[in-house]
């Protein structure tokens, strides 16, 4: 047995001792308020995806004076994030006794030298030689913005970025006293024009028609990311640095009107191959990605081949400077021949910064070039949907959606790899959606190479969810904070959380949001502490507020008028059923066909039937239901799902989200944490209160009453 296994005492509290070091948790709180310790083994692995050695005593000690070291080999650190307003230390580490100067360069090119504190710090000897310590202030008056810093002595000199990110966005600047808007999956509301799938085009139409009969501010969609092909979940992309080509609706694109009558008629027959009658299949009708895309694609080759004016191909070859572009695209290319997952490619090629890999993609100029048309023309597509809804009114816009993280063979783990943990997935411990916990099985960031690469990636993973988008909402911002990591082939429950520089990823979002003119919602459900949520509040990040989940102490209901004021607030999301659904026990149903209930179903359908009529107290109490009305009849429970949102109306709460699904009565989930195939998440099209595919342009030609009964609620 070796020490990891046996843990004495001194090993294990020197394996503590360097957790704590490197932010690995050594236990934790329980969303049940329970204690739980972390396993000694578990700590070793976590630390090892960190790069950080602790499989012995040796390994412990050498690892210390490693970290210990780490930043006195620094002349300045790898990124200085701050927030306006404030002063902060800079510290410059230079040969012990030299004199040293630093300063500013601004992003309008001027120079600001910085004043030295008289700040003592004992010097440490660093591979030989004595380092000392200065310390510069960071002046509070800086504007906002990412400048320059540095730094020199006789024998030393250095630069690294500095992010000036504003002390608090200011939502209700954009806001106004409220506004309310539909949440929606893109790909699930296809209409006749479309591929077989909703598209940007079906999206801006939903969109402009919500502001133009309803008067909605917003409109919040699924993640736009970049996809593994065959990969249905929008929450397990390629890339969150890159945009979804399968949105894309091919005959907006500009080129599409100059093509000939003969290429024209090659695109139909294309579509013709790529759509199927949702309809005739009734319930059983799925969104059927693999039989799109190819054809899809097909025709958007089509119009790639056909060419571009001379200003077009200037403003893609503008485009193609994105470093993000040109990784999806060299990993799109090998994708193609090798397959999905970059982890079965032969060996050389599964180094994107390999000889190999740059030999293979210079012999594939065409296929490179193609590939970052397809993100120009997605990101242009996209940035359409935004102009059609500022253009019609809407003080919002579209919300994107920013997914956790990404696929583990996708491009952003592949070209990415040097700031990204191996060995380990995040996901959640067991909680309100899923009792068992979560392995969402995506690669984290590695915190120490995250700030080394100047927190370049994150910044990309933010302009691209904000590019044509009023607004974005973080999926887990607790992932900020803190991860939940699991090694591999345990089970989620087998893990523990590593803690993130929170202060300098919440400035940069801010900043960001800030340089596109966003809002900025976080989804902090789960397992939550206080000081988190106060501390997005603090920087004018919106909370997320679900009817369901707001209970008082006593697990009751929590009074409206506590919901929290800067919050989007809505009866459902996307995890959940529908809001008919729910009432009907669907989230019940699926867990407990599925095995994933932890107690006897019978309880879990006695708590869901306790937890609708509690809801029902409230709402008849408050006038927002009638007494009369029969929850055991459809007729019954619809008037409930109409009372739930005026509820929603009544509340304080900034935004009001209503779930598209909602307004046909559609009951079936889109989602079911913790499953894979066991259910056909994220392929169900949208669908009536009996399970039957609705075309979004027939149900704008004829609205059922539910929905104008539901935006009236929330809209006034």
């Amino acid at each position: 047995m070796d020490e990891a296994e046996g843990a004495p005492d001194a090993y294990r509290a020197s394996l503590h001792r360097l957790a704590e070091e490197c932010h690995v948790a050594t236990h934790y709180w329980g969303q049940a308020g329970n204690h739980v310790t972390v396993a000694d083994d578990v700590i070793v692995e976590v630390l090892a995806a960190l790069g950080v050695d602790a499989s012995d005593q040796g390994a412990i000690e050498r690892s210390w004076e490693a970290i210990g070291l780490r930043e006195w080999r620094r002349i300045l650190p790898p990124v200085f994030v701050t927030w306006s307003g404030e002063e902060r230390r800079l510290w410059v580490h230079v040969p012990h006794g030299e004199p040293v100067r630093a300063w500013i360069r601004l992003e309008d090119g001027t120079t600001r030298e910085l004043q030295q504190w008289q700040w003592w710090v004992d010097p440490v000897e660093v591979d030989g030689v004595l380092i000392g310590e200065a310390s510069f202030g960071i002046p509070a008056d800086l504007p906002i913005g990412w400048h320059l810093i540095g730094a020199e002595s006789p024998s030393v000199q250095a630069t690294c970025p500095l992010a000036v990110a504003p002390a608090r966005l200011d939502p209700s600047s954009i806001i106004g006293d409220r506004q309310w808007g539909l949440m929606t999956q893109i790909y699930s509301w296809p209409s006749r024009e479309s591929w077989g799938l909703g598209d940007s085009v079906d999206l801006a139409t939903l969109a402009t028609w919500s502001h133009r009969e309803h008067d909605a501010g917003f409109i919040l969609v699924n993640p736009g990311h970049a996809p593994v092909p065959g990969v249905p979940s929008p929450y397990l992309p390629s890339s969150r640095r890159g945009w979804n080509p399968m949105l894309i609706r091919p005959e907006a694109i500009f080129e599409y009107r100059e093509l000939s009558a003969t290429d024209r008629a090659r695109i139909q027959r294309c579509k013709e191959r790529a759509t199927v009658d949702l309809q005739s299949a009734g319930s059983q009708a799925r969104i059927d990605r693999d039989r799109i895309w190819p054809a899809l694609l097909e025709a958007l080759r089509i119009i790639f081949d056909a060419g571009r004016s001379p200003s077009r191909a200037a403003d893609f070859e503008q485009f193609c400077q994105r470093g993000a572009v040109v990784d999806i695209a060299r990993w799109s290319v090998l994708a193609d021949r090798f397959g999905a997952d970059y982890r079965s490619w032969p060996e050389p090629l599964q180094d994107a910064n390999s000889d190999e890999v740059t030999a293979f993609i210079a012999q594939n100029p065409q296929s490179l070039q193609f590939h970052m048309w397809l993100q120009w023309i997605a990101a242009e597509q996209l940035s359409a949907v935004q102009q059609r809804c500022r253009s019609a009114g809407m003080p919002i816009g579209v919300i994107s959606d920013l997914a956790v993280g990404v696929h583990p063979g996708g491009a952003d783990a592949w070209s990415l790899a040097a700031v990204m943990a191996s060995g380990v997935g995040v996901g959640a411990p067991p909680d309100m959606y899923n009792q068992r916990g979560q392995n969402w099985d995506q690669p984290p960031w590695r915190p120490e190479a995250l700030a080394q690469a100047h927190f370049q990636p994150f910044r990309e993973v933010l302009q691209a969810a904000l590019h044509g988008a009023g607004g974005v909402r973080i999926d887990h911002i607790l992932g900020l904070f803190r991860m939940w990591w699991i090694p591999e082939g345990r089970p989620a429950t087998e893990g523990t959380y590593v803690g993130f520089d929170h202060d300098a990823l919440l400035a940069i979002v801010c900043l960001e949001a800030h340089r596109a003119g966003a809002i900025v919602i976080g989804e902090d459900l789960g397992t939550v502490e206080p000081w988190v949520q106060h501390e997005l509040s603090r920087r004018g990040i919106l909370g997320t507020v679900i009817s369901w989940f707001e209970k008082d102490e006593q697990g009751h209901p929590l009074a409206i008028e506590d919901w929290r004021a800067a919050a989007l607030a809505s009866v459902t999301v996307h995890d959940l059923p529908p809001t008919a659904g729910y009432l009907a026990g669907e989230h019940v149903r699926i867990r407990a066909e599925l095995g994933l209930l932890e107690g006897a179903s019978e309880d879990e359908w006695a708590a869901a039937a306790a937890e609708r009529q509690a809801w029902a107290g409230l709402l008849r109490s408050r006038g927002y239901l009638d007494y009369e009305a029969n929850l055991d009849t459809r007729e019954g429970l619809e008037q409930m799902v109409i009372a739930l949102h005026r509820a929603l109306a009544d509340s304080s709460c900034s935004l009001i989200g209503v779930a598209a699904a909602d307004l046909i009565g559609d009951r079936r989930a889109q989602n079911q944490p913790g499953t894979d195939r066991e259910y056909p998440n994220w392929r169900m099209p949208m669908a009536d209160r009996d399970g039957n595919p609705v075309l979004l342009d027939e149900f704008l030609a004829d609205p059922p009453g539910l929905a104008g009964e539901i935006a009236s609620a929330v809209g006034g």
